[in-house]
């Protein structure tokens, strides 16, 4: 739009100017549209589909009875509209993030949710769920899905699919979309802060058990026509404000036993998906390391614009989370953007938007 000037002899050099902006703009616009150069433009990606815990959540557990739940405020403040949708986050969580980067969608909307449009299911759903874990025993505590409840769920979403726009057209869809697999966090978590493994496996048999689980689960995705699929590795569990409190001593530090377990878990993560690229056709596996990019952000945090990472912005930020971090609790931040976590388990936004910056150059390189 022309600037208005007071000044006729003014009023070209604002006219260039206006131009010049909007050019710039536009510019901009297209790169952050793209987030990244992709290494091939012409491949498209139908559709999202995501598997996984809290990180990833959008809201399925709105539709469970179960405890695990995150739609009252002050969750979902920041969220388009200030509104709280059953993510564990003042804004948007990573599953969000990552469609939005990679071009595909704006947000990921959760499958349970019954007004759920075709449209919907062709550009991809969530199936996480808060509490979620691949050992069937770690979501048993909050009645939450477990990952093979996930992949129940998928089976069903593929009849819906081919329901409406029949086999052919939705072979397609699941053979270009992209998968996310994000969970791990609650069974180490579990194995440590219950005794129903620890009578039966050490740390190094638990993971092996994990691993063997997550094997089966991607070779479940595999049979069902999915070739390009994300998995993110555990983070440093032992680092989330409630592990600092639980185990970290009076100073609070990192509980090391739960990040142990973490690395034990992520290094056979690796050597699997590496087998599992080499033994199946076509597919392609990316191994995504959420634990050193969350581990740098908490380590070196004014590099990316923090002040906070022992304690999150909900309550006093050392135990609070789900129903516990409520709009009764007088104690939240009043400036969440210098805080790594929202609550005591789970991110801000900006960490989310950090940790996708993290990860992107990845996903694009491995997937496209």
């Amino acid at each position: 739009m022309k600037p208005v000037t007071l000044e006729l002899g003014l009023a070209s050099l604002s006219t260039y100017l206006a131009v010049l902006f909007s050019v710039f703009i536009c510019f901009q616009f297209q790169i952050i549209q793209a987030g990244f150069v992709l290494p091939n433009n012409n491949v498209s990606v139908p559709a999202l589909l995501v598997f996984g815990d809290s990180y990833v959540d959008t809201g399925n557990n709105n539709y469970l009875a179960t405890v695990a739940k995150s739609n009252f405020p002050p969750y979902g403040e920041d969220f388009p509209g200030g509104k709280p949708t059953g993510r564990f986050s003042n804004g948007r969580v990573l599953s969000d993030l990552i469609a939005e980067g990679l071009g595909i969608k704006e947000l990921v909307q959760p499958y349970l949710d019954p007004n759920l449009q075709i449209q919907d299911l062709l550009t991809g759903v969530n199936f996480g769920s808060a509490g979620a874990g691949f050992d069937t025993v770690t979501p048993k505590v909050l009645s939450v899905l477990t990952m093979s409840n996930e992949l129940e769920l998928f089976h069903e979403y593929i009849d819906k699919l081919k329901a409406a726009v029949g086999e052919e057209r939705t072979a397609t869809i699941l053979s270009e979309s992209i998968y996310i697999v994000c969970a791990g966090t609650n069974d180490v978590s579990g194995y440590f802060l219950t005794d129903f493994r620890k009578k039966n496996y050490d740390v190094p048999a638990y993971t092996d058990l994990i691993v063997q689980l997550i094997s089966g689960f991607i070779n479940e995705l595999y049979e069902l026509g999915a070739r390009k699929i994300a998995v993110l590795n555990t983070p440093p569990v032992g680092c989330v404000p409630f592990q600092r409190t639980l185990g970290g001593g009076k100073n609070r530090e990192c509980a090391e036993k739960f990040n142990f377990a973490a690395r034990l878990l992520n290094s056979k993560l690796s050597s699997l998906l590496n087998s599992l690229n080499h033994k199946l056709p076509e597919i392609r596996l990316v191994y995504i390391d959420f634990y050193s990019s969350l581990l740098d952000i908490i380590q070196r945090p004014h590099n990316y614009g923090f002040e906070e990472v022992k304690k999150g912005c909900c309550g006093t930020g050392t135990i609070e989370q789900g129903i516990l971090c409520n709009e009764l609790n007088p104690r939240t931040c009043t400036d969440v953007s210098k805080y790594v976590f929202w609550d005591s388990y789970h991110f801000t936004e900006r960490t989310n938007k950090a940790l996708f910056t993290a990860f992107r150059q990845n996903l694009v390189n491995n997937l496209f």
